[in-house]
């Protein structure tokens, strides 16, 4: 009978929400389960991992990876499926439509209710865990385990309140022991980040190294790579100046300054660099790459940069923490399903915009030149067979840098060997999101993966490109899940974070530090050193490579916001239009008529709005600024 109860426990709490979405709820789940699971350690154990399955703000999703990714509020993707919901690249972020960061069903991302309520099962998990009884000296050691992991999981669900919302309602108890709704109001920006930073500490101390736990809970160096996150957060333009708003306090510091803050940043991710938290490094080699580079150089490092966002088994050094997906049950990834070409019988959402792939460089660091065939065209490229027999960088996606080819589809790209009833169309499997023609001009074939191809047309958006980064070369998308790790982080953006910090600061010896960091995750990528001793240029070639090294990741969100230039960046997303001819003659064409989502920004979306429903709840709350 015992036996049968403890089962009957543990099911309810891997498969029954743990709490409800009102943050002020008293009473989470049956005192009958809550009373059981704090006298056995393993209930108390299945317990905090159903906290680890609610991080990043939404009931059924954790973490970034979801059908809707966060990069497709910036200006590197374009949500196929629901652009509207994009509020943030809209102009209709408000309180009483959130969209994306509300109540979305395949994004939902830092939605507040979420937050709060995994926030409240850990708060419950911390003043409870004390009861549990230990038989061993591996249980009381397992108990201050979890209590690390618990802490840093709080740290986390807060720090994206922080990064999203500002100033937060804090609590480091269950809501229930909090007297009425009245009582609650958001405490200081600077005081949240205390909070924050408090919590990371104590996950730091009762946190082991990598080594010492399994894989996918949280270490020493997780919570150290939070802390340098937050910190490189907290000394952003955004939050010391550059956004004035009427409630200072809670969306920016209103005393100290920024180089302290920078300082603070910079150390914190040097420590993690000295081995403090464990031995990382970068995947791949961090040496001078070859000069010219072969196709088969380029290759090698496309294929080092794909394969860390394919990792299924033991993580690589450059992977701090993130998540395993299995094939079945748990956690759900199909990504191959949701991002893969149409004519896979995929969807095609989240695809990559035309700024973006311009962005990447050439193979030997060389910025890619649109117009350099023909000055001042910014939207026509074409060549004659002859030409690119001649010249084959006339084709645009030809010599590109690594990184391109690890996460971008595009027309002409080798892909998955094609369905069956799809192969008789392509037996070799090259991505087709251009138009076939006769030589006359007129079209003989649309390509399987564009919106108007035989197979699917229901999942194109028509903007000439797929997103190949994060999707399995050898996953089907169609009828099987991906296994492949998300990864939260890694150690490329230690180092960028210590780039960054050194690089604002300023001084010589400062700025040289950081143009070593950064030139290490170029190396690492294929690519020459970048050499400057101006601060302004260097600025830029931060920038520039967290753009290109953290594609779709999902940083692109906080560092557009970070260093506000939303508005300089963002642009309405256009069909890219392919023509390829039977002599070889090809025909590049960014149509400015065909307008595939467009996109404007409102000044005080540089913050999400506490939702409408939240607000009610407590009224004395304030809201964000200009809402």
């Amino acid at each position: 009978m015992k036996k049968i109860l403890y089962w009957l426990i543990l099911t309810a709490i891997l498969f029954s929400p743990l709490s409800c979405t009102d943050i002020l709820d008293q009473n989470p789940y049956a005192d009958f389960y809550e009373n059981a699971v704090w006298q056995d350690i393993n209930l108390a154990k299945a317990f905090l991992g159903h906290c680890y399955d609610r991080m990043g703000g939404h009931e059924d999703y954790v973490l970034g990876m979801r059908e809707d990714l966060l990069a497709s509020c910036t200006d590197e993707l374009f949500c196929v499926h629901r652009p509207a919901n994009m509020t943030f690249l809209k102009g209709t972020l408000e309180p009483d439509f959130l969209g994306y960061f509300g109540n979305s069903a395949r994004g939902g991302f830092l939605k507040w209710s979420s937050l709060y309520s995994n926030i409240q099962n850990v708060n419950i998990f911390l003043a409870n865990i004390e009861k549990v009884p230990c038989k061993t000296a591996d249980d009381e050691a397992l108990k201050t385990r979890m209590k690390g992991e618990a802490y840093f999981i709080r740290a986390y669900d807060y720090g994206q309140i922080f990064f999203g919302y500002g100033g937060a309602v804090l609590s480091d108890k269950p809501y229930s022991d909090v007297p009425d709704s009245l009582s609650i109001y958001r405490s200081s920006f600077k005081r949240t980040r205390d909070f924050i930073l408090s919590d990371i500490e104590k996950a730091i101390e009762f946190l082991p190294g990598k080594d010492a736990i399994e894989q996918g809970r949280a270490t020493k160096g997780a919570a150290a790579a939070l802390k340098s996150r937050l910190l490189l957060f907290c000394a952003s333009e955004l939050v010391n100046g550059g956004y004035e708003p009427e409630n200072p306090a809670l969306v920016s510091f209103t005393d100290g300054t920024r180089t302290e803050r920078l300082r603070a940043a910079r150390d914190a991710a040097k420590a993690f660099i000295d081995g403090m938290y464990g031995t990382y490094s970068l995947a791949g080699t961090t040496s001078d790459p070859p000069s010219p580079m072969t196709d088969a150089d380029i290759k090698s490092y496309s294929d080092n940069y794909y394969n860390i966002f394919n990792q299924k088994g033991t993580w690589n050094n450059e992977t701090i923490w993130g998540i395993q997906y299995p094939l079945t049950g748990g956690n759900l990834n199909r990504a191959n399903l949701w991002f893969g070409p149409v004519g896979y019988h995929n969807w095609g959402n989240n695809r990559p915009t035309e700024p973006i792939v311009r962005s990447y460089e050439m193979a030997d660091g060389a910025p890619f030149v649109w117009d350099a065939y023909d000055p001042g065209n910014e939207n026509l490229r074409s060549a004659t067979g002859a030409q690119i027999a001649a010249d084959p960088n006339r084709n645009p996606y030809n010599g590109r840098e690594p990184r391109f080819y690890a996460c971008i589809l595009y027309h002409g790209a080798r892909w998955q060997r094609r369905p069956a009833d799809v192969l008789p169309y392509d037996p070799i499997g090259i991505i087709q999101t251009g138009h076939f023609y006769y030589n006359d001009g007129t079209r003989k074939a649309a390509g399987l993966d564009t919106r108007v191809g035989i197979i699917d047309i229901w999942g194109s958006g028509g903007n000439g490109y797929y997103l190949k980064k994060f999707m399995d070369m050898n996953t089907e998308g169609q009828s099987s899940n991906n296994t492949n790790t998300w990864i939260e982080f890694r150690y490329a953006e230690i180092l960028l974070n210590y780039a960054e910090a050194c690089i604002e600061l300023g001084g010589v010896v400062d700025l040289q530090n950081g143009l070593d960091a950064l030139n290490m995750v170029r190396n690492r990528a294929g690519l020459p050193d970048r050499v400057t001793s101006d601060q302004a240029a260097a600025r830029e070639y931060l920038r520039h490579e967290r753009a290109i090294e953290f594609f779709a990741e999902g940083h692109r969100w906080y560092d557009i916001r970070r260093w506000m230039i939303v508005g300089s960046v963002l642009s309405h997303v256009f069909e890219m239009k392919i023509k390829e001819y039977e002599n070889g003659n090809m025909e590049w064409f960014l149509d400015p008529d065909a307008v595939c989502d467009n996109r404007t920004f409102e000044m005080k979306n540089y913050w999400l709005p506490i939702p409408d429903e939240e607000i009610k709840k407590a009224p004395q709350i304030k809201n964000n600024p200009f809402y």
